[in-house]
């Protein structure tokens, strides 16, 4: 009998139960009997999954508010520009994308960290003599989220730990989390425009520290650290010998009477992976095109860092081919005007709504300094009818349809984000209703009495 040959056993005709057997070296298999096993459904969820949670997911779906139905929704609470249509992209970003979907060229699977063409024009785009960049320093990814998922899962095993500022962006924690990674929290002091408390940030650094997040400009401060504030953060990477993941999606987005500094112009010496991205710079969220720029002058990282990084990109093989094919119209042709109105309009809104809200007794606003966000403290002690700022901005959507996000998604109680992208029109009702809602819950303390009675 041929050694490979299956057959059935039975009388020629088909039985109701087909009994498979290899005849292997001439011993009979039953594939079919499994030793051991009792065969039943049991499908559950994978530890990765059970252990994902998004913090402003689950607050915000455990809201169970309605808003007055008298009033229009206002919702600042939405990280997105393009939400109300008053942002739109450049013509010739949009133009960009319909010629690289024309040509046709762009229909196929690309390397699976980016066409190299794309790659050499964003490396062209960030090169700089005091951080010089080339195309094997780039990593495309699908939007700058991915871009930090890869970094994390390059940088730290389970049972190591990183390093994420508070208040911060809660993807940091959602995906260390998930990958079975321990996170510590270091403190942003909002009485110093929430630089970072570098006593305490280095306290928190053990052998197990794997690399630090830095977060410049904000999400959810807007704030913008100073050059010499990042030469100090920088010090400290540099003393404690650990790597840093620079989130800088929001880089050049500053206002006006601020200057951005990229983290990787102000070292030699410290390993940085860069993160950024299209999404909201270019306007473009939905586009899904980010970033890693890998700056290793010393070669800390070496090819290990730079090899494991292509490893991980073979896994979704990379972006969208369609806005690699237009990323070099996109960052060559993209005029200086556009980038210049929309942080006009940013500062603007940002101003405004800082000064309404600084206006209203019981708020404490931070002023902003770039990205898209503001940050308001509530004195809980003249809201006693609130347990915290989660119950607060639960009963402002009740009670005037204005929705923020309470900062207890930032690992900060007690404080809610403002989102400035809306139209102005919107900013200045969202400003009033607020003032009318902190006005009716207002109660004075004994040591405010006198401001009370003004």
């Amino acid at each position: 009998m041929d050694p490979y040959m299956i057959h059935t056993n039975g009388d020629g005709n088909l039985s109701p139960v087909l009994d498979v057997h290899v005849n292997i070296n001439g011993k009979s298999s039953g594939l079919g009997k499994m030793k051991g096993r009792k065969a039943r459904w049991s499908v559950k969820p994978s530890d990765m999954s059970d252990k994902t949670f998004n913090p402003i997911r689950a607050i915000v779906d455990s809201m169970k508010v309605k808003p007055n139905p008298n009033k229009a929704m206002i919702s600042l609470s939405i990280g997105d520009p393009t939400v109300f249509g008053n942002l739109p992209t450049d013509s010739e970003v949009t133009q960009a994308m319909k010629d690289a979907l024309d040509s046709g060229k762009y229909n196929g699977y690309a390397p699976s960290i980016g066409y190299l063409s794309s790659r050499e024009e964003v490396a062209s785009y960030f090169h700089c003599p005091e951080a010089p960049l080339e195309a094997k320093d780039v990593i495309l990814t699908s939007g700058c989220s991915q871009a930090i998922e890869l970094c994390l899962a390059v940088l730290a095993n389970p049972g190591q730990n990183i390093l994420i500022p508070r208040p911060g962006f809660s993807l940091y924690k959602t995906l260390a989390e998930s990958m079975g990674i321990e996170v510590k929290l270091y403190n942003l002091l909002p009485e110093k425009s929430w630089e970072i408390d570098l006593k305490q940030l280095e306290s928190l650094i053990d052998e197990k520290t794997a690399c630090v997040i830095v977060n410049n400009p904000s999400n959810p401060c807007g704030s913008v650290f100073s050059k010499s504030h990042l030469q100090k953060i920088l010090a400290v990477a540099a003393r404690q010998c650990v790597p840093i993941l620079a989130d800088e999606i929001y880089g050049d987005m500053v206002f006006s009477d601020c200057k951005y500094e990229p983290l990787a112009t102000l070292s030699t010496n410290v390993p940085i992976l860069s993160c950024g991205g299209l999404a909201k710079r270019w306007l473009v969220p939905g586009w899904r095109l980010g970033w890693i720029l890998i700056h290793d002058r010393r070669d800390i990282f070496g090819n290990e860092i730079r090899d494991g990084l292509v490893k991980l990109s073979q896994r979704i093989l990379g972006p969208c081919t369609i806005v690699q094919g237009a990323l070099k119209s996109i960052l060559r042709r993209t005029p200086q005007e556009f980038y210049h109105n929309t942080l006009s309009f940013l500062k603007s809104n940002a101003d405004l709504c800082y000064g309404a809200l600084a206006a209203i007794p019981g708020l404490q606003p931070v002023r902003p300094s770039g990205a898209m966000y503001l940050m308001v403290g509530i004195e809980m002690e003249h809201f006693p009818e609130f347990e915290n700022d989660v119950e607060f901005t639960e009963r402002l959507v009740a009670e005037q349809s204005v929705h923020c996000l309470p900062a207890t998604c930032f690992e900060y109680p007690n404080f809610f984000r403002v989102v400035i992208t809306v139209p102005e029109v919107m900013m200045l009702e969202a400003c009033s209703r607020i003032q009318e809602f902190c006005e009716q819950h207002y109660h004075c303390t004994e040591g405010s009495q006198e401001e009370c009675d003004k």
